[in-house]
């Protein structure tokens, strides 16, 4: 009979994603994630494989336990709110503290070479998810008359993408999270809301 795991499944996963949350992927060592999970090497290519799909690990366990609120975001009924809990809720888990700073994804994106690059592209597939996500919620929202009716949705959708990916890099470099939920105020603030969607059609109907 093979030997039952001597480790507890879930707090190695915890363990591993701070390692690469801090380091990102190339920047994590074997041996970092040995010292942070207390898993011997053989322990931790028994349960996950190697360090590739430690990191794809990872990820999942990031994106359920930090970005689920994601969802509610999405589901709430004004795109102003949508924007706002994406970019405000972002922050905070992007302004942890200690290890955690910034976003795991775009950490483990920054600085990969030829070797990382199927990180690289499940990364970039992860983000082309979220932004397909976000573009169908603004043509919802087009359509509600919530956003003037030439509203380009994948260029705000890739827009509020960016905003986000930049504040992972500032609270990255150590900028403190009540001066970058004043880039998500100012965002929110300009956003092109009902008033100007409704002052944009009588425009055109004059």
């Amino acid at each position: 009979m093979g030997r039952h795991r001597e480790f507890d499944l879930e707090k190695t996963l915890d363990a591993m994603m701070v390692v690469f949350w801090e380091k990102g992927y190339e920047g994590t060592s074997f041996d970092d994630l040995t010292r942070a999970t207390g898993v011997a090497r053989p322990g931790l290519y028994a349960a996950f494989g190697n360090k590739e799909t430690l990191f794809r690990k990872a990820l999942d366990r990031y994106e359920a336990k930090h970005l689920a609120f994601m969802k509610d975001a999405m589901n709430e009924p004004e795109i102003t709110t949508v924007i706002r809990r994406i970019l405000e809720e972002s922050v905070i888990v992007q302004t942890l503290g200690g290890a955690c700073l910034g976003c795991l994804g775009i950490n483990g994106a920054m600085a990969c070479s030829a070797d990382a690059e199927p990180v690289r592209q499940e990364l970039i597939r992860r983000r082309s998810i979220s932004e397909e996500a976000l573009r169908n919620r603004l043509e919802r929202a087009k359509q509600d008359g919530e956003l003037p009716p030439q509203a380009d949705c994948a260029l705000l959708s890739g827009y509020i993408m960016a905003v986000n990916q930049g504040l992972a890099v500032q609270a990255k470099g150590g900028t403190p999270r009540e001066d970058l939920l004043k880039i998500v105020h100012h965002v929110v603030a300009s956003w092109p809301g009902p008033a100007l969607a409704q002052a944009d059609t009588r425009a055109q109907a004059s």
